[in-house]
């Protein structure tokens, strides 16, 4: 083998061989989608069904688009579709953990386990000096929230979302464990108001396996967090938006007037 893991040529073998082969990259997500499905070791034998929802397969895909753009990451080293391919194959492998443990029927990949490929991502990033001082995980959990973000405004562009919103804003949470079988997780999600509705836009009915809806929902509220539209931390979950400090302008008084801090002199 003449390449690293990253897609970087080895010296000493190239020098032997003398001739190396010039690759490009795939120019639009359709063609990274193709490929990543034809590479991926996807169709494995398993107990249970696998069905990998398409926002999940264009998120995967967004993010190598976008750490190939990303000043932090090495331009020379590159970003192969190895990227994705190792991605979606932890992601799977991730879905279908928790549909044995929880002895469900059909395992549905969700954002949290493109999260939780964090390692996948990391090993097949070269950082510039930039990226190295913020740290591989951070430059992957920030690519991954871009990559989400781009996927939501496909689907929910111009949406009305305000129901969802201002159930967080009245001070509502929700901390998602990755772990949890789908049947709770909808149950929890089914409490927020609105949400559950929107989930038609993807495609789904009422009739869809719990695990197919519980990962839809996850999905909104992942893109609403890209969004800033709401907050998510390790210890609250899911919550709201934390407001804007007011300006010191909008602070001293109103109209726009500044305040008066001349000094007094006795």
């Amino acid at each position: 083998e003449d390449y690293t893991a990253r897609g970087k040529i080895i010296t000493p073998l190239k020098d032997r061989i003398g001739s190396e082969i010039r690759t490009h990259y795939p120019a639009t997500i359709e063609q990274g989608i193709a490929i990543t499905a034809q590479e991926a070791w996807l169709d494995r034998p398993s107990p249970i069904a696998v069905r990998i929802p398409e926002y999940i397969k264009q998120v995967a895909e967004h993010l190598a688009f976008l750490a190939r753009e990303d000043k932090r990451v090495d331009k020379r080293s590159g970003v192969s579709q190895r990227l994705p391919i190792s991605a979606i194959e932890n992601v799977v492998s991730n879905a279908e953990r928790r549909a044995l443990r929880a002895k469900e029927d059909v395992a549905v990949p969700r954002i949290l386990d493109i999260y939780s490929a964090l390692p996948a991502v990391t090993g097949k990033l070269e950082l510039e000096y930039e990226g190295e001082l913020k740290g591989g995980d951070t430059v992957a959990r920030e690519l991954i929230r871009a990559a989400v973000g781009k996927v939501y405004n496909h689907y929910f562009d111009g949406a009305n979302m305000a129901q969802v919103i201002q159930w967080f804003d009245l001070g509502g949470t929700l901390k998602l464990d990755e772990n949890i079988d789908s049947a709770a997780m909808v149950k929890q999600l089914a409490g927020i108001q609105g949400l559950m509705e929107k989930v038609k836009v993807l495609g789904l009915t009422a009739n869809e396996p719990d695990a197919v809806r519980a990962s839809a929902a996850e999905f909104i509220l992942e893109g609403l967090y890209a969004h800033r539209r709401i907050s998510r931390n390790e210890e609250r979950g899911f919550a709201a938006e934390e407001k804007r400090r007011e300006s010191p302008r909008e602070e001293g008084g109103r109209g726009g007037e500044r305040p008066n801090f001349r000094r007094q002199y006795n």
